[in-house]
């Protein structure tokens, strides 16, 4: 290692000290990927909080989403041009005074700023931790230590609820976002001191033009999924033009990338087999991730009548599921053929998404804890071989990119699942909601019969008041249980690409890794 008159070098180059680097930088990554979804059960006391409707308040999930999937773009440039050490730096001084300014907004529109700053400095975490973390230990010890990685990625947006669910019973909702403050400064003072990384003389040339047509046809793309429901689609000048420009950025984009010399998405990454499966595979895992973590929190506070606290405990058994399979695979992984282990957690991770389609709000809580148990099982089985499966016959100076590009992919599809469900789910309760109440009317003769004559008759205004309560619950539960079956349909094609990926010798017996090949 080459010195660094800022940190000591023994302390940096002892074991002791390569462990606290890791553990600040993993301790980093976690606090980004923790607020995914750590906001998700206070949303309901935020909407009260800032005054937004129950649209409106989604998108301080998802303005977080998209800007880190944007902003992961140029990591891995800034990273050869500043060092990867500071750009980790500058992005957890920069997330944590964003959390705490997240944790102070007064309104909607102040929230939703800082939540795109919070995401945007929160993009390099995750990419830069894996590539610096890859490059630390060699290839025989890379299977438990991507199963660490991958299993700190994981809880991170599946105990997020939980977190969140105590902070907001016990303090307020506020908390959700000051809990980062400490966590920042102690990764942050970790970094400083243990971390060293060597610069790149001469980084090479960043592609700002197809970085900026892409992040104008993501972002274009989000507003269209967000705001489509509401502005009744393309029946709206605005969901035409954000459409327009989504198209036109992305076509751009794909333009650029075939035509120039240094494109932003570089081709020599896809021409690696195993690194576009584990594209594919990471966006598809990357809507399932975060969709049901968006989506339960509501299902059991708004229609199960579980306080926020209960809420954040039913959802805890998914992250414990995940934590012990990670622990598990990541000792195996290196020995056994990923493709087995990530075919078997797809398929429980199938059945899990089935299981959910058939739940009703009055579910067995032990049958609910066991299914989320399960589904963290099954992600846990996928996450941790696609990961090694992805990188294990890409060049060592292919990585920083490799990682930034399938953390762009897998913010993306978080993004899109959440919006997507959010606006399946309006649309069906609106669709169930005209079935159902096509029958409360009073030629239907269950209206006329006791005690339904007197409590639910629609041409009384108390009973008109309760008959609609009661329609509008049962459509939402009808739209909950068509969004948990489009989830399963989603997931069918994880499957699909795991049965077609090429066998990979992850662990060769007498060949360094850059020099590993695909079988195709």
């Amino acid at each position: 290692m080459v010195a660094d008159a800022l940190s000591p070098p023994a302390l940096r180059e002892t074991p002791f000290g390569l462990r606290i680097a890791v553990i600040c930088v993993m301790l980093g990554m976690f606090m980004q990927m923790l607020d995914t979804t750590i906001a998700n059960v206070a949303l309901p006391y935020m909407q009260g909080g800032l005054q937004a409707s129950r649209d409106q308040i989604t998108w301080v999930l998802t303005s977080y989403v998209i800007a880190a999937a944007i902003l992961t773009g140029p990591v891995g440039w800034l990273a050869a041009r500043f060092g990867r050490r500071e750009i980790f730096l500058v992005s957890l001084v920069g997330f944590t005074i964003t959390s705490a300014m997240c944790g102070l907004a007064q309104t909607l529109d102040q929230m939703i700023l800082f939540r795109l700053l919070q995401g945007a400095f929160g993009a390099a975490l995750s990419p830069l931790s894996q590539a610096i973390i890859i490059d630390r230990y060699p290839l025989e010890k890379r299977g438990q230590i991507m199963a660490v990685w991958s299993m700190i990625i994981m809880l991170g947006p599946i105990l997020g609820p939980t977190l969140g669910g105590f902070l907001t019973d016990h303090y307020s909702w506020r908390w959700v976002f000051y809990v980062n403050v400490p966590v920042g400064i102690v990764s942050t003072a970790g970094v400083f001191l243990f971390l060293h990384e060597a610069r790149h003389d001469t980084p090479p040339r960043f592609d700002w033009f197809g970085f900026i047509a892409l992040s104008i046809g993501l972002g274009a793309l989000q507003l269209m999924l967000d705001r489509g429901t509401t502005k009744d689609w393309f029946d709206s000048a605005e969901i035409i033009v954000e459409a327009v420009l989504a198209g036109l950025g992305l076509y751009i984009f794909t333009v650029q990338i075939l035509t120039i010399n240094k494109p932003f998405l570089r081709l020599d990454l896809l021409k690696d087999r195993n690194y576009r499966s584990g594209l594919a595979l990471t966006f598809f895992v990357g809507i399932i991730l975060l969709a049901t973590s968006a989506l339960l929190p509501p299902y059991l506070q708004d229609l199960g009548g579980h306080s926020v606290m209960d809420t954040g405990l039913l959802l805890a058994p998914r992250g414990v599921g995940t934590m012990i399979t990670m622990l598990f695979v990541g000792r195996i992984v290196m020995k056994v053929d990923p493709r087995k282990l990530m075919a078997f957690g797809a398929s429980i991770l199938i059945w899990s998404l089935w299981e959910m389609s058939r739940w009703t709000p009055d579910i067995d809580t032990q049958i609910l804890a066991f299914t989320t148990f399960m589904q963290g099982v099954g992600m846990g089985f996928i996450f941790v071989p696609s990961n090694i499966f992805a990188f294990a016959t890409l060049p060592q100076q292919l990585r920083t990119d490799g990682a930034s590009i399938i953390n762009l992919v897998r913010n993306v599809g978080s993004a899109i699942g959440v919006s997507v469900t959010s606006t399946v789910l309006i649309s069906m309760t609106q669709v169930m909601y005209a079935q159902l109440s096509a029958h409360a009317s009073p030629y239907n003769r269950m209206l006329n019969v006791n005690a339904p004559s007197l409590f639910l008759n629609p041409q009384i205004p108390l009973g008109a008041t309760m008959l609609n309560g009661m329609v509008i619950q049962q459509a939402t539960i009808s739209a909950y249980a068509d969004v948990f079956l489009l989830m399963f349909y989603i997931s069918l094609p994880i499957l699909v690409l795991i049965v077609f990926l090429p066998k990979t010798v992850l662990l060769p017996t007498a060949a360094p890794a850059n020099e590993m090949e695909a079988v195709e």
